[in-house]
């Protein structure tokens, strides 16, 4: 038994895993097996959701695995991580989907302090095409029985549009979110878009960058087309610029853009063009990173800063509300995919993040509990403090208290 004290809101009683009342001033139950969390002054908030992260696993488990990305996530107050399908080998069958399942399903509270974090809940997205080639469509209806939760060809777009045709019609028959990755954004978002409209299905639209895209997208939606679409903190937060100062460890794809697309990015947010902030958590090696920059790989972590960078950058200069922001950030992106999450419900799972929205910490990635270290948010300083991250009524202290 869990009871959260809390007195900007609400005390919330956890039994099990379940969220058994929310109401004021709940008193203390006269028993021994409980335990009370003092969130006085702190946002108890539902448990972010992040619908784009890169746990490695299987193939790349040097770079990251599900056990450590679900501990950092958990560091980060997401307590429902996303998988993208590009490991080694692909997740584009059955096998594959029901191991990152079965792995994700065995992930307990270890003793190792390193990695104490409860058990999140981390779901697999599968393939559109065949070792993500963009030749031949996977099963999908196999695919989502093993469990998956959307389509993807992460960072490899699918270059023939009657394969993104058909892959979008039988998407939308399986009742699967398709997942579009615009690497060459502008044109490939236009394209994306129009097939969705022509064939009335939905697509949804990674990691935005542009000012363009924004504009693509907001006039697609006002034509009633059924795209959505998320960014990621570092495109509301930094420019080109970051490359001469972090080197490769502001390497991603798609790039760095300009004042403007951040500016743009921030007001698609703000406006609602953008329905979700994912991560796209993407982990390397530092022996990787170290090389020059146009053969360093693409990609930066992002699970332990997302939260404290989107307050930084959008809260705290009064562009967004706090609600706006767990919605962007938690049950946005749950209702994209459908999923039980997002909400803090009586009866519903007890997942959740207490923070402070106004603590400031300055970043220090050889303490981060992912293996990898390519952060370009390295030694700044940032506000919003996570302090207990709550996964199916399991506890753990925040990453950074």
């Amino acid at each position: 038994m869990l009871l959260i004290k809390n007195d900007i809101a609400a005390d919330i009683l956890i039994i099990n895993d379940k969220i058994a009342q929310i109401s004021e001033s709940i008193p203390i139950p006269n028993t021994n097996n409980i335990q009370i969390i003092d969130a006085s002054g702190l946002i108890v908030a539902p448990g972010l959701v992040d619908i784009h992260v890169h746990f490695r696993e299987p193939g790349f488990e040097y770079k990251e695995d599900i056990q450590t990305g679900a501990a950092a996530a958990a560091a980060g107050g997401i307590t429902t991580a996303c998988c993208m399908p590009n490991t080694s080998p692909v997740a584009d069958n059955e096998e594959i989907i029901k191991y990152i399942f079965d792995k994700a399903n065995q992930l307990k509270k270890t003793e190792d302090l390193s990695l104490c974090s409860p058990p999140i809940t981390v779901l697999p997205i599968g393939a559109v095409t065949v070792g993500q080639k963009g030749e031949e469509l996977t099963d999908f209806a196999e695919l989502k029985r093993a469990g998956a939760v959307a389509l993807s060809d992460d960072g490899l777009p699918i270059k023939s549009d009657e394969i993104m045709r058909k892959a979008l019609i039988v998407a939308d028959k399986e009742g699967m979110l398709l997942i579009s990755h615009c690497e060459e954004e502008e044109p490939m978002v236009k394209r994306d878009i129009k097939l969705a409209a022509e064939t009335g299905t939905r697509v949804h639209i990674a990691h935005v960058s542009t000012a363009e895209a924004v504009e693509t997208i907001r006039k697609a939606k006002a034509a009633g087309v059924k795209v959505t679409a998320e960014t990621c903190p570092h495109y509301f937060s930094l420019t080109n610029e970051m490359t001469t100062q972090k080197g490769t460890n502001a390497k991603m794809s798609p790039p760095l853009r300009t004042q403007r697309d951040v500016e743009a990015i921030i007001e698609g947010l703000c406006d609602g063009t953008l329905d979700a902030i994912a991560t796209d958590h993407a982990p390397h090696s530092q022996e990787e990173k170290a090389q020059q920059f146009d053969k360093a790989p693409n990609g930066i972590i992002g699970l332990e800063t997302s939260l404290a960078v989107t307050l930084t950058y959008l809260y705290h200069t009064k562009k967004m509300k706090l609600n706006e922001i767990i919605n962007l950030m938690s049950s946005n992106p749950a209702k994209l995919l459908g999923l039980n999450a997002g909400t803090l419900l009586i009866g519903g799972t007890a997942d959740i993040v207490i923070f402070d929205p106004n603590e400031e910490w300055t970043v220090d990635p050889t303490t981060f509990k992912s293996k990898s270290r390519n952060t370009p948010f390295e030694n700044m300083k940032l506000k919003g403090k996570i302090k207990y991250t709550i996964s199916k009524g399991n506890v753990s202290e925040g990453r950074f208290s």
